[in-house]
């Protein structure tokens, strides 16, 4: 028997940590190869992490809520003869190749990276764990779905690389080095307040909201199943009204010592927030934007959309997929926007595709679900990618895939009710076209009795760019071209 350390692998897109958010195995149990042993939260997704060991726990390095840095031990494993070294699959800190990963994602593959060692020996047991920078053959261990309750009618879970984890076993578990006790999740009855009254929580999100909110699970009451306690429990506890008067309430106000000023709270930058503070800041650091934005009518384009929605048995076309086709003539034309520099070597790097990027609110925060070859396809299916990663979005369910890549973002901000933003762009994207609210106006149209004033639609259309990348004359050309296409899409079917 040996002991062998699994180490944080390497989860791809260059995320170097991840969050603990869920253990679901303790010291002393016995794991099998694949089992999913822990649940990590990085930047771009929520991962259940299998481990290609099989064994028995020794230690667990972390309790939930730490930050573990990628090639950092995650767990330690007594392995048997049986299990050793050369019986496994590859080594999850071994990177396969990334480019194939990805583009199997893309196309929904369920397997990558296989057989690169585990071939070598008959009768090996082989790890069937696919995670973004490692990967081997067909997988051995077992698989139990798992009930995702608790949201309340709220999309907030974020996107999982698996959906099944191995839950603990249902007579509880131990407490990890770090003073953690996993949580048993069940299959499909719920833990409820037994043995000892046992608090029936399984969604390490709703155990999230609660600490977050400073509220003690113990005293909330689930409506779930059995006593069950969902997010919806959480949520109305903690805006319930204060405590009787002499209690304490939950929250503590703190006196900052650098302003004098009343803290309310401090929330802990990381994850998605994290990332997001730091592109922008980067985004700022490196690149001297510039925008520019015009007034334009867009009625035209309002009565095209309506005429190609007409017929209700076909696929409707959002707006946002018209104002795609419209971005995507734009880039045909103006190609030293669809770019990025290379700092490093002093390069403008020109991109061949139209990888189009658009800004998405979802519960967890803002994404950016991108539509690849977006040039290459027609307004349908432009309707189609956009309705089905938006609902992916708001879902929790987009792979990294699908939220990486664009070499040019789409902001619709006049879903918020605005008319004009200066965006700060997309990291290291060199250009960005926002779209106002679209709202009647008077305007002014020319006729053949002359100039009169009518009540039009009306919208705002601002142009961020890199001013490396290009001076004022292409961005100035690029939005005037957008804007002419909004008013008169006709125009469109020239180029096609």
């Amino acid at each position: 028997m040996s002991t062998r350390e699994f180490l944080l692998p390497d989860l791809g897109e260059g995320l170097t940590e991840a969050e603990i958010i869920a253990w679901h195995v303790a010291v002393g149990e016995h794991v099998g190869v694949d089992q999913v042993v822990c649940e990590v939260e990085t930047a771009k997704a929520s991962v259940e992490v299998p481990c290609p060991y099989a064994g028995e726990v020794v230690e667990l390095y972390g309790a939930v809520g730490d930050v573990i840095d990628v090639g950092k031990p995650l767990i330690s494993i007594a392995t048997t003869a049986d299990n050793g070294p050369d019986k496994l699959g590859p080594a999850p800190e071994e990177p396969a190749d990334r480019a194939r990963l990805d583009a199997e994602a893309r196309n929904g593959a369920a397997k990558a990276g296989a057989a690169k060692s585990g071939d070598s020996k008959s009768g090996a047991t082989k790890s069937g764990a696919v995670l973004v920078g490692y990967g081997t053959t067909e997988s051995t261990g077992v698989r139990r779905r798992r009930v995702v309750s608790g949201f309340g009618g709220h999309a907030a879970a974020p996107p999982r690389v698996h959906v099944a984890p191995v839950l603990p076993p249902a007579n509880g578990t131990a407490p990890n080095r770090a003073g953690a006790t996993p949580v048993a999740e069940p299959e499909s009855e719920p833990t409820g307040r037994k043995n000892g009254g046992r608090i029936a929580v399984v969604s390490p999100l709703v155990r999230r909201v609660a600490k977050e909110g400073g509220l003690d699970l113990a005293s909330v009451r689930g409506s779930g199943p059995e006593g069950l306690i969902m997010r919806r429990d959480v949520e109305a506890a903690l805006a319930a009204p204060a405590v009787a008067p002499g209690s304490v309430t939950s929250a503590t106000s703190v006196t900052s010592a650098a302003t004098g000023i009343t803290e309310r709270e401090r929330v802990p930058l990381r994850g998605l927030r994290k990332t997001v503070a730091d592109k922008l800041s980067r985004s700022r650091r490196e690149i001297p934007d510039a925008t520019t934005w015009v007034d334009v009518d867009a009625t035209g384009l309002m009565e095209l959309r309506a005429a190609l929605n007409r017929d209700a048995s076909e696929r409707k076309i959002s707006l946002l997929a018209v104002l795609a086709r419209i971005c995507v003539a734009g880039l045909a034309r103006y190609p030293e926007l669809n770019a990025t520099v290379d700092v490093e070597r002093q390069e403008i790097v020109r991109y061949s595709d139209v990888n189009l990027g658009f800004a998405a609110q979802t519960d967890r925060g803002l994404v950016v679900p991108v539509v690849h070859g977006a040039d290459r396809m027609s307004t349908e299916e432009l309707a189609a990618e956009f309705e089905r990663l938006t609902a992916a979005a708001r879902s929790g369910s987009l792979p990294v895939a699908d939220l990486t890549g664009s070499t040019f973002t789409l902001n619709n901000y006049g879903v918020y009710g605005v008319d004009g933003s200066t965006p700060i762009l997309n990291h290291p994207e060199a250009a960005m076209l926002g779209v106002g609210r679209i709202v009647k106006k008077p305007w002014v149209v020319s006729g053949a009795g002359g100039d009169e004033l009518a009540i039009r639609q009306v919208t705002q259309l601002s142009f961020t760019f890199d001013h490396r990348v290009c001076d004022g004359g292409v961005a100035g050309g690029f939005l005037r071209y957008v804007a002419d296409l909004v008013e008169e899409p006709a125009r469109l079917l020239r180029g096609l």
